[in-house]
């Protein structure tokens, strides 16, 4: 199982190989409450960027151990990436950007990323 996302414009697309989640995180970190993102973290090896790596920006702030990657076209954040305490990589889903994803459905769990 699998699903797909992108930025608004469709330039940069991507597919995680796993099912649409049916929890979501709601993060109240600065960059969340301003983008919106809903979340969901999957491993690195069931992220694949399918196109618009060379139209990715990266914006990195407080302790810069995530990078946030969005559009430079659209300016939509699709995902970020980052590491686990263990060194592992992870990818964030923001599931706004997968149009499969049943928005309303989704069971949202907060998150205080705003103490952290």
């Amino acid at each position: 199982m699998s699903y797909q996302g992108s930025c608004h414009c469709g330039t940069v697309t991507f597919t995680v190989n796993a099912e649409i989640p049916s929890q979501a995180i709601s993060c109240n970190c600065s960059i969340c409450r301003r983008t919106g993102s809903l979340l969901t973290f999957v491993a690195a090896d069931q992220f694949e960027l399918n196109s618009g790596s060379d139209q990715l920006k990266t914006y990195e702030f407080n302790k810069h151990k995530i990078q946030h990657l969005f559009c430079q076209n659209c300016g939509v954040q699709s995902f970020s990436t980052g590491r686990q305490p263990d060194g592992t990589q992870t990818y964030a889903v923001n599931l706004r950007s997968v149009p499969q994803a049943d928005l309303d459905a989704l069971v949202l769990q907060k998150y205080d990323g705003a103490a952290v």
